[in-house]
């Protein structure tokens, strides 16, 4: 794949060609190939490692984030889904299969954690379910947009907003379930189950999404204007949302390392996107940059809602903060290396041909 074709997209992340003018994943490799895979990864860890140097450096209380948080999560990012999504053909939008198996393999990844954490917290659930979540939550929102279509153009708009919706509602779903299980949610079954209900069909990305396959359906395009503000905010989602997450994660300083908790990165980091790769390779025939696509937002380090879980239950709290850091430092190495695996063509898309 030729990536500095490819790094010119993370410039702005614009919506200006189709889904199909994604480039090929069969080209030749360039020459410089590990300098263009850090040109395409360092911009977004750069803008992580601002906010965090920013959180560190300037004393400003962490409700001055409060309307930077507003902004990206009810009008950058899902400017940035509609946006994208309704410009593709709605036939690419309901792919069951890739849905069903993306899915699942979060599932197995939180699985795998989980169980990891019973063993270690002698049945706590309520801290496994943290743990859990660690090992399966990945920042899908701050960073696998930007991301996916920095690496592969617009084609990957589809597959990411596919994987964000459903990772989302499932673990929207597990987390105040095994909670309810374990005693914390102090709740009944049909509170829990409402609260549910409302978190997934009302979260400004998913409403997006939907908006988006609407739009598709019918074929809208927005007057001029709207469309030239919509491109602004999709513009803006990408930055905004990677040095908000730097600025978060220095507020939150590293205050105690559980010994449990390398086992959770390797999980998130390592086994979850391998656990896609093996899945989707077995399914088969999906398209590259659909697979690609998964692995990359699979390998994404914890997100910071695993925190905001934490702290809604008074579970996990200190460690789940410091997963989020160590996860994303950590990540700085292994997302480098699994762009070089999947944009430089070094790992088979197909592991069962024929």
């Amino acid at each position: 794949m030729h990536l500095r074709a490819l790094t010119g997209m993370a410039k702005a992340i614009t919506p200006e060609p189709p889904a199909s003018a994604a480039p090929p994943m069969s080209s030749p490799l360039p020459g410089g190939l590990l300098s263009d895979i850090l040109a395409l990864a360092m911009p977004f860890f750069g803008l992580i490692f601002l906010g965090y140097a920013s959180g560190k450096i300037v004393k400003i209380p962490a409700e001055g984030l409060a309307w930077l948080n507003f902004f990206i999560i009810y009008i950058a990012l899902p400017a940035l889904f509609f946006n994208l999504i309704s410009r593709t053909p709605i036939e690419q939008l309901a792919n069951w299969s890739y849905v069903l198996t993306t899915t699942f393999a979060t599932y197995c990844a939180f699985a795998i954690a989980f169980s990891i954490g019973i063993l270690i917290n002698r049945g706590d659930i309520a801290e496994a379910t943290i743990q859990g979540l660690i090992g399966g939550y990945s920042n899908i929102g701050y960073m696998g947009p930007g991301l996916t279509l920095a690496a592969f153009g617009t084609a990957a708009a589809v597959p990411t907003a596919l994987i964000f919706c459903f990772d989302n509602t499932l673990l929207f779903i597990l987390a105040p379930l095994m909670m309810a299980v374990a005693g914390t949610e102090q709740r009944s079954f049909g509170e829990t189950a409402l609260i549910v209900t409302k978190r997934v069909l009302l979260h400004p990305f998913i409403l997006a999404t939907i908006a988006g396959v609407i739009g598709a359906a019918i074929e809208f395009r927005p007057p001029g204007p709207i469309e030239k503000m919509l491109s602004f905010l999709q513009s803006a989602a990408a930055p905004c949302a990677l040095f908000t997450l730097g600025v978060t994660v220095a507020l939150r300083p590293l205050k105690k390392v559980p010994m449990e908790l390398p086992a959770m990165i390797f999980v998130k980091l390592i086994v979850h996107p391998l656990i896609v790769w093996v899945l989707l390779g077995y399914i088969g025939d999906f398209d590259p940059v659909w697979i690609y696509t998964a692995m990359l937002m699979a390998g994404l380090p914890p997100a910071l809602n695993v925190f905001v879980i934490a702290q809604q239950y008074g579970v996990y709290v200190e460690r789940a903060s410091s997963a989020v850091l160590v996860g994303t430092v950590v990540s700085v190495a292994t997302v480098t290396g699994l762009l070089y695996l999947v944009t430089g063509d070094v790992i088979p898309v197909d592991l069962f041909p024929g």
